[in-house]
């Protein structure tokens, strides 16, 4: 017996909510991606003087006010403020009624790679500087990784089993591919899942800088920066920014007449043991969680019909997914379109796995695959279809989105369309 054997429900995609580089609405969002348009400029949030990198995935205009009262905003790290606007989009656009109607039967899933990381830049200036008497007392705990969950638990009255995934890169990823398993087990009807990160801090940067992992040619040009796959690729580039998704229960879904934008058909994750920052050279851990995402969704590699990569614009990266789709897809590697998502969006971190989960479900929903903006000089290592020339209509029935950490962290997602 397999672990899909012992489910008791399907898990579909219902509702989408996104905050990123290229705006918040939905619509804005994918036309952006179809279109090419990069969200990647020229740092703000920070002094840049001295890092060789100095631009990102910003969002400088992000205002949670809509959603969020400033006395409120200000106890919040712009982490959990990022999520909580995410999620209000994403149960409007699902149509859930509010307030829930069974809050027992809802679930949260929320990660976040960092969580409020400027909170402790702010919590060790003050406590430092000024001392107890200036300390904000809502401080410490807005650092912590799992409050953006609590905040969307608290929002909505969510009574469910909540979790918070911590896997660096994989974040995102994870956190939906487990989020669906309340509902595989039959003790959620809905899920709020995602991720969401908002790292653009000196500190950030500069420890990146110093692993020599962001690019410092394109200073100049920063929607030239992030370029998978190309041979001309240097290193990511930090971004921020939100994903939740609404899983539901797929009866549950039909029977309240939602539209169903995509299935999550399998979900896997592993660890390479093999380096703090460097991807196993052999691929043998992306192999074995792609496969173990095949598996846990029944399907085989020849029902695959796009990949949206991990494809970070790092030259260590984008070589090893490569090979590591070639060694598990063998020929029918070259026959299936890849793209990235973070050539346009910049790597967010804990976010980015989940807003490519999103992607996904929209490629499954309007049959059209964006582009990997920037891919202009072929690698060697790097020879499959990565769709460089614009958006792409294609018959994609099935889709795999692959994540890939730091610690070595891997996830995978299986997406595919609903049968009628």
């Amino acid at each position: 017996m397999t672990r899909r054997d012992c489910r008791l429900a399907r898990a579909v995609i219902t509702g989408i909510g996104l905050v990123t580089p290229i705006g918040d609405n939905l619509d804005e969002v994918w036309q952006g991606l179809l279109a090419g348009r990069s969200g990647i400029r020229r740092i703000q949030a920070f002094g840049t003087e001295g890092i060789p990198c100095r631009i990102g995935g910003e969002i400088p205009d992000f205002k949670p006010d809509e959603f969020v009262p400033a006395k409120e905003a200000r106890r919040m790290s712009r982490a959990s403020q990022m999520a909580l606007v995410a999620a209000h989009k994403a149960i409007a656009d699902a149509a859930l009624p509010l307030p829930l109607a069974d809050p027992e039967r809802v679930a949260v899933s929320i990660g976040t790679a960092i969580g409020g990381i400027e909170r402790v830049d702010e919590g060790i200036h003050t406590t430092r500087v000024e001392g107890l008497a200036r300390t904000n007392p809502f401080l410490l705990a807005s650092t912590l990784p799992n409050m953006p969950a609590f905040y969307v638990t608290r929002e909505f009255g969510v009574h469910g089993p909540n979790r918070t995934v911590t896997t660096a890169c994989a974040t995102g990823t994870q956190s939906v591919g487990e989020g669906c398993e309340p509902i595989f087990q039959g003790i959620a009807d809905v899920v709020i899942a995602g991720g969401v990160d908002a790292v653009l801090t000196d500190f950030v940067f500069i420890g990146f800088a110093a692993m020599r992992a962001l690019p410092t040619s394109f200073n100049d040009r920063p929607e030239l920066a992030s370029r998978p796959f190309d041979a001309r690729r240097e290193g990511f580039l930090l971004s921020e920014g939100a994903a939740i998704l609404i899983l539901e229960n797929l009866d549950h879904a039909l029977a309240r007449g939602a539209r169903i934008y995509a299935e999550v058909a399998g979900h896997a994750n592993s660890g390479d043991g093999y380096h703090i920052a460097a991807p196993d050279p052999q691929a043998t851990g992306a192999v074995r969680t792609m496969r173990w995402a095949l598996e846990s969704a029944g399907m085989s590699i020849d029902e695959i019909d796009y990949i949206n990569a991990h494809g970070t614009s790092t030259p260590a990266n984008d070589a090893i997914e490569t090979l590591a789709i070639k060694q598990l897809f063998g020929g029918r590697a070259y026959q299936m379109p890849v793209s990235s998502t973070k050539s346009m969006l910049g790597h967010s971190m804990g976010a980015a796995g989940a807003i490519e989960a999103a992607v996904c479900a929209l490629t499954l929903k309007n049959q059209l695959i964006h582009p990997t903006i920037n891919y202009e000089t072929p690698d060697p290592g790097c020879d499959l279809d990565y769709v460089p020339a614009g958006p792409r209509p294609a018959r994609v029935r099935a889709a795999l989105s692959n994540s890939f950490g730091l610690g070595g962290q891997n996830a995978c997602l299986v997406l595919r369309e609903v049968e009628a």
